[in-house]
């Protein structure tokens, strides 16, 4: 897609209901329940047709075929707390590995459902990822043409200014960040350092504005409690939330256009001038995202 093509498809619309998915490792910290709820509490603007389950592997998982299945379990769990308990065809397993190569990518039942979603209207479809970014790469290898059909939206790496991109989503599996960047599919990249850490918060703040109001505001503020240790003051970052607030209103973000990066072997960025653009978020309206997330999670 040359960068006239790209450059119109990353308009979001100011007005009108948006299609999205959600791609995400909901087990492996506590703000991806957060932004998962904000798309299920943006029915006005989201019309969220789907969540995929997303491999990680640390402290919590014994691999990435098991973070993806305590993923997938999350996932079944918040939507119980907002009420959902039909999931078939709405929550999906992804894959239980990361990309070997781009000459194999993971077949899963989440890869399947987004290339089904894509083609199925004329419609844009708004690929959010808030995990490794295994399941969308491997889409895209087994069904090219839905880079013409979807807008990615994908919180990963760290700000092109920090001296490494060593960030959790995208070191995980660089050969699926790989993909993303070189494809040519339309990309709003949302930076964790330097950009989107900018989101923390804190207990009592939960406390006073969701926390007793409803179940998935006294779920949430539990799980940010019991990140605490025992320590007398300490604050929590929930920058999944950038990623669907992006949709929800562009006017809390500010970007700009980029070159598509290169990712080293070492986890750093590079840039070439001659490759294809990307919107890249540079700053996150921390007030204003929260305020929205939490009066939406109060009712």
């Amino acid at each position: 897609m040359d960068n006239l093509k790209i450059l119109e498809k990353l308009k979001i619309p100011k007005t009108g209901k948006l299609r999205m998915v959600l791609d995400t490792d909901t087990f492996n910290e506590v703000d991806d329940q957060f932004a998962l709820s904000y798309a299920l509490r943006s029915p006005d603007r989201l019309s969220l047709e789907a969540v995929y389950a997303a491999p990680f592997y640390n402290s919590l998982s014994t691999g990435p075929a098991d973070g993806m299945e305590k993923s997938y379990k999350e996932i079944l769990n918040i939507l119980s707390l907002h009420g959902i308990n039909d999931t078939e065809g709405f929550a999906f397993r992804g894959s239980d590995r990361y990309l070997g190569s781009r000459e194999m990518p993971c077949d899963s039942p989440a890869a399947r459902d987004l290339i089904k979603k894509a083609m199925k209207s004329d419609e844009t479809l708004y690929v959010v990822a808030i995990g490794a970014i295994t399941n969308v790469a491997s889409a895209i290898l087994m069904e090219p043409a839905i880079v013409d059909e979807i807008v990615i939206v994908w919180l990963g790496g760290h700000s092109f200014s920090w001296p490494d991109t060593k960030e959790f989503n995208l070191h995980q599996d660089i050969e699926s960040a790989r993909v993303i960047f070189d494809c040519g599919v339309p990309l709003i990249l949302l930076p964790c350092m330097g950009v989107v850490s900018a989101l923390t918060t804190t207990v009592p703040e939960l406390e006073a504005n969701i926390d007793g109001k409803t179940d998935i505001g006294t779920y949430l503020t539990s799980i940010v409690r019991n990140c605490g240790g025992g320590r007398q003051v300490f604050s929590r970052v929930i920058w999944d939330v950038s990623a669907v607030a992006c949709l929800v209103n562009e006017d809390m973000l500010r970007a700009t256009y980029e070159h598509s990066p290169i990712v080293s072997d070492e986890a750093r960025w590079s840039f070439d001038h001659n490759r294809h653009l990307i919107k890249y978020v540079y700053h996150v309206d921390r007030d204003a995202i929260f305020s929205d997330l939490f009066n939406k999670l109060s009712k």
